[in-house]
């Protein structure tokens, strides 16, 4: 974005999940950041440490000195904020369209699919940073180890979650893209299931030929739309036919370790810190993408090891009186 032309940003509903983290973004970069939102959370906390201007409650007066207005899809489109930028017209756009500004500036990274979003992408960026390759990430939960959902770094490489839920990751231009599941929801949006596989599928036909799309060979609806994809594919899984396949050899409590398999070539063992199948899949989908960006698999294997999960993902909060205590939210009922 040209500094001449925008200078400060305000966010409505600036603590939600993927809002929060691209304020903070931006907010590195040297933008004046400002939001609202309805109450008070870590994530609106850690934004006014850093020296962010967060409102409580909604009113018009909030958009004052705001270039450019960034709307959450939780908002409805008669806020009052919303509705005094359009009267003023300052440019009201979604949250995709600003990280698609984000990451026309990088080589994206888009991890898309109805649930694992949150942890794939942490995991990518781990991986990432372990690597050297010092990525910025975008991520729509607070990552241990880092306490938030945003990091910018000086590295060519932007990863983020791409949200489906309203049609709007078509704004985003990533390079590589990744399709952890595909479930029948937000059909209110969609109208039917066939419309959202087929935008599943024009989203990975929407990187530029020389991208790359990481599928979930386990999923049974990705697997469908693979002969639809027109770049190139690479699938993973832990079910025969993967071109990157885990096997898993031991798991229970919080930890489960797999070997890793490329071809007929076996890469190594992993040993992961967060428990279940899915975060199997959700590491072997950061595998691939290590692999694809040119890492040594011992690199990846590191990162994956010391990899932490994410807060409120199946996240171990201790026992109370024996009653172990999980505190997990927000994942699709699959």
């Amino acid at each position: 974005m040209y500094r001449g032309k925008i200078r400060q940003i305000h966010f409505v509903g600036i603590g939600g999940s993927g809002m929060s983290g691209i304020a903070e973004v931006l907010h590195n970069l040297g933008y004046r950041i400002t939001g609202s939102d309805l109450r008070p959370n870590k994530a609106t906390r850690r934004l006014e440490t850093l020296g962010c201007q967060v409102f409580y409650g909604h009113n018009p007066r909030y958009v004052n000195g705001a270039d450019v207005v960034v709307v959450s899809s939780a908002v409805p489109s008669d806020n009052p904020e919303v509705q005094e930028a359009l009267r003023r017209k300052i440019p009201v756009i979604p949250r995709a369209e600003m990280l698609a500004e984000l990451m026309r500036m990088k080589y994206g990274i888009a991890v898309a699919g109805s649930h694992g979003k949150t942890t794939t992408t942490s995991m990518i960026a781990q991986v990432l940073a372990h690597g050297g390759l010092d990525p910025t990430a975008v991520i729509g939960g607070r990552v241990k180890g880092i306490g938030c959902g945003a990091r910018l770094g000086t590295g060519e490489f932007l990863v983020a979650e791409a949200d489906e839920s309203d049609g709007s990751f078509m704004k985003l231009t990533p390079t590589i893209v990744i399709i952890t599941n595909i479930d029948p929801e937000h059909l209110n949006f969609y109208g039917s299931f066939k419309r959202l596989k087929e935008a599943f599928c024009e989203f990975a036909n929407k990187i530029p030929f020389y991208g790359t799309a990481i599928l979930c060979w386990d999923h049974p609806t990705v697997r469908e739309i693979i002969p639809r994809v027109k770049r190139r594919v690479i699938s993973y899984g832990i079910t025969e036919g993967a071109n990157i396949r885990g096997i898993i050899e031991q798991m229970g409590g919080w930890e489960s370790t797999f070997r890793v398999h490329l071809g007929g070539e076996t890469l190594g063992r992993v040993r992961l810190r967060v428990p279940g199948e899915h975060n199997v899949q959700n590491a072997l989908a950061a595998i691939a993408c290590g692999l694809e960006l040119g890492l040594e698999f011992g690199v990846i294997k590191e990162a994956l090891e010391g990899f932490g999960g994410v807060e409120r993902r199946l996240e171990n909060k201790g026992e109370v009186k024996g009653v172990l205590v999980i505190d997990d939210y927000a994942h699709h009922p699959t």
